[in-house]
Formats: structure tokens, sequence, C-alpha cells
């Protein structure tokens, strides 16, 4: 589509802009970014980006300004993904070494990252508890008629919840409870085992049901709770030029509503696209809210099992190479400390 000078040119119009939020002139390019082509080409080489959609000119300027199809291009063809210093990387490696107890703990540690190196606001969505295998389900007595139920995922995600039963219930009802949903449960998704299991009980302990079925949709319930979501930075997005506007401000805190939040990236995270980093610029936004705004989603997996997703927030003169060369590098990161985890696991269990 373009020549080699045109993508020069695209490329420096696009990362000028991106760190002065002014429209580029060929004047600029010619004195910043050391392309040795004449004032006259660049300007003519300016005009046809323009004329192919990929600049536009502000009426109040002679320089040129990414439109919403340049910052693509830029994004598919141009980009470099290693813009990340190693004062940078050592503060990923530094705080992704912190201690993490829980997946919700690495959602978090992970999106608090990605916004102090990218100076965006950041928004991560801890991972659904209800495709993941069940570990271990442990059952306490809390009175007569209340139990509570302690869930834990492969994955090291813990949830609890209370149950309440119409009828009084003892030890032993709890003890049968217990081995009764780790025999059948364990290592399965409790998604994929409703009909079994509940099969099961009828045949098998037909007279345990009554205590069963309540514990049995409580976890249901609980397990599809909706996830935590985490924001980060919000502040820094208001310093930018952007937000000077009223209305781009006010939309841009609407959109920071917890459940504003948690719906655009649910949507964005259920688009069909299997790219572990993925970019919408201005009107390739689903929702309305967002077509003034790009949004950069990241979603960490492990054998294809989701474990949160990490969303960045700004305008579109967003600084794309450093937020993804950020995304790839704490994703590096995350999978060579899984692989770390799993094999001192292997070991572990083979001493």
């Amino acid at each position: 589509m373009l020549d080699n000078r045109k993508k020069k040119i695209l490329q420096a119009i696009v990362e000028e802009y991106i760190e002065t939020a002014e429209p580029v002139s060929s004047k600029n390019i010619v004195e910043k970014h050391g392309i040795d082509y004449s004032s006259a080409t660049i300007r003519n080489d300016m005009a046809e980006l323009e004329k192919i959609g990929l600049l536009d000119k502000p009426h109040t300027s002679a320089g040129r300004v990414p439109s919403a199809k340049g910052y693509r291009y830029y994004v598919d063809e141009l980009l470099n993904c290693n813009n990340i210093s190693r004062q940078e990387i050592k503060y990923i490696q530094t705080q992704l070494e912190s201690k993490i107890n829980q997946i919700e703990d690495l959602t978090k540690i992970a999106t608090t990252t990605l916004s102090e190196i990218t100076h965006y606001t950041s928004v991560g969505i801890g991972p659904r508890a209800g495709g993941q295998e069940i570990q271990d389900i442990k059952f306490v007595l809390l009175g007569t008629r209340m139990l509570m139920a302690v869930i834990l995922t492969e994955n090291g995600l813990i949830k609890e919840t209370i149950i309440k039963f119409d009828e009084d219930i003892n030890q032993e009802q709890v003890d049968t409870l217990t081995y009764i949903f780790n025999n059948k449960l364990k290592g399965r998704p409790l998604t994929d085992i409703e009909g079994p299991f509940e099969e099961y009980m009828h045949q098998e302990m037909n007279s345990m049901l009554k205590v069963v079925k309540p514990v049995l949709e409580q976890i249901k319930k609980v397990l599809e709770e909706d996830v935590q979501v985490y924001t980060e930075g919000a502040n820094k997005s208001f310093d930018l030029p952007e937000f000077k506007s009223l209305e781009v401000a006010k939309n841009f805190v609407n959109i920071l509503n917890t459940e504003k939040t948690k719906q655009i990236i649910q949507i964005l995270n259920s688009e069909d696209n299997n790219q572990e980093i993925n970019v919408y610029i201005g009107d390739e936004n689903s929702d309305e809210a967002l077509k003034e705004f790009s949004v950069i989603t990241f979603t960490h997996k492990d054998k294809g099992k989701d474990l949160g997703t990490i969303a960045i927030i700004g305008p579109t003169r967003m600084d794309y190479s450093k937020v993804i060369s950020a995304m790839k590098y704490i994703s590096q990161k995350l999978n060579e400390d899984e692989t770390k985890r799993l094999d001192k696991g292997g070991n572990e269990n083979n001493e």
C-alpha cells in the first residue's frame, strides 16, 4: 500500500504527534526525525497520505495529525514492540516477583504495573471461576442450619460461601458432603457436571439430597459471581491534553464506573479474536462510549485457560509502542513464572 518513504513519514508523524499532541509539519519531520528528503517532497507525501485517509489536517494548522485509519496502519505495520527501557524491565521484574497468594493478586499487580509503566489508566478483570477445575472443597459447620463452603480451584482461586438450610444438619452429614463433593468434583469444572452429579445424588444418595441440593446451588452461584475489577492510574489520564475537553473528561469518568467498565471489558474479551493482545481504535470499539478512545487488551492464558484480562484505556493519541511493548514483556514474565511454579510443583511431588 505504501512505499518505504511514505511509511517513514507516517511513522514520524504518528510518533511525533503522540509525543507532542501538536500537528506535525514537514519542517518538523526533517529537523527532528532525520528523514533525508526535501520539505517539498515530504509535503507532497503528506498530501497523498491525507488523500488516502491516513492523515487529517486540522483547519487551524498547516501540519497534519494521524487519523484513526493512520493509527491502525501504524499499529499493524510500523510498530516497534521493543520500546521498553532496562529500568522499566527491572521495575516489571521486581513487581511481578512480589509474593502472590492468589490469582486475583496476580491480576491486580499486573494491572498496577502496566499503569505505572505506561502512565495510562489500566483496568484489570480477574478470571471467572466457573470454567476452572476444582482442586478441593471444604465444608465447615457453623451452626445447626448453617454451613460454610471453601472452594479452591486449580489456579489458586479461592471462593467462600455460606449455605443456610431449612432443617438441622449434623457433622456426620458434613463429613459425607466433603467426601462426596471431593470424590465427584475434584479435577472437573463445575459447569460440566451439573446433570451427571445430580443424577448420581438421586440414584446413590437420595437421603442426602435435601442437604446437597442447596449446597450445589450456592456453590454454582458463588462461582458465577461477577469477577473482581481493578482500576489504576485514572488520575494520570486527566493530565493529557485531550481531557481538557469537559465532554471527553465526563465521558471518561462514566466509562470508569465499575459496572460500565466490567461490561466493556467483557464485551471486548468475548469478541471472536484469539490474539493475546488486541487493539481497538476509536470507531473500532463496539461500545459507543469508547468511540473517542483507544483500548488495548491483554489476556493472560495458561494452556488455553483465561487467567484474567487487563485493558489500557486512553486517547487515540496513545503511545501504542510503549503499551504493547510493556504488555508483551509482562506476558513473557508471567509465562516464565508460571513455568517455574509448575516445575517446582512437579519436583515437590516427585520427592
